[in-house]
């Protein structure tokens, strides 16, 4: 069976749009606007691409506010609206389904992503596309803009997550990452599984690469994390996502032949 028929969501690609910018944001309206430009100013030169935000329950106009700003500049944007927060995976999962484009760019919605790293990550995909359809690359940020005790938290979680999980990513809370479409769909679904995708995007075979980003402070707004849904509750599903690649059985081919057409569908 092919993807697209696993996946009926493929079938609804627009050739012509090769990035979809996958926002999730709860209560933003501070940063949302500045990021859209920033988004805008970085990709117009580079490429034709979407964003779709997906408002996580807010209650400070954050949509509204999107919606405003890509208007003004006449970017392509889709705005979708959780009835009551559902948490980021979910955000971002919403967002997956409705994209349009080939790849898929997850930016956090707080604005300390720099979105002019994305056309380094879109290089990157290029090279990464070449050695097979399925992949994950991950930001770096090589110079965090955190409080120490948040640094404390990550370092923490980071060192728990490579030691259980192996994903070759040092810094998988970075929210700037690269995956294709059709790999998202492929992968399983469940809360807070956006800290595992490396992981999940190997445990399909898929390659991993890791590229250095920016990473700056908050301009407005409060971080909707505590110490125990960074860290503790984190380290909880390490275990499971650890489980769920034991529990996986990705057969290697040891030849293929095709005569004739090749089977469609």
């Amino acid at each position: 069976m092919t993807p697209s028929a696993a996946f009926p969501e493929l079938l609804d690609l627009d050739s012509d749009c090769q990035v979809s910018v996958l926002i999730p944001a709860k209560d933003e309206a501070g940063n949302i606007g500045s990021l859209v430009t920033e988004i805008v100013t970085a990709l117009e030169p580079v490429c034709r691409y979407e964003i779709v935000l997906v408002d996580d329950g807010s209650s400070d106009g954050t949509g509204e506010v999107f919606l405003a700003r890509c208007r003004e500049l006449g970017a392509r944007a889709q705005m979708l609206r959780h009835e009551r927060s559902c948490g980021q995976s979910t955000a971002l999962a919403t967002a997956a389904r409705h994209a349009r484009a080939r790849y898929l760019v997850t930016i956090d919605g707080d604005g300390q992503n720099d979105p002019a790293d994305i056309p380094a990550l879109l290089a990157e995909a290029g090279r990464m596309a070449a050695q097979g359809p399925d992949f994950c690359i991950a930001g770096f940020r090589k110079n965090r803009r955190d409080t120490e005790w948040k640094k404390i938290q990550s370092k923490i979680a980071n060192a728990v997550r490579r030691r259980i999980l192996d994903d070759g990513v040092p810094d998988t809370g970075c929210g700037l990452k690269l995956i294709p479409r059709r790999t998202w769909l492929m992968l399983p679904y469940f809360d807070h599984m956006h800290r595992y995708i490396p992981a999940l995007v190997r445990r399909l075979g898929g390659g991993i690469s890791v590229v250095a980003v920016n990473h700056r402070h908050r301009q407005a707004g409060v971080s909707k994390y505590t110490a125990w849904n960074r860290v503790w509750v984190g380290i909880v599903d390490m275990f499971g996502v650890r489980w769920l690649i034991r529990r996986s059985k990705l057969p290697k081919l040891a030849a293929r032949e095709v005569t004739g057409e090749a089977p469609r569908g």
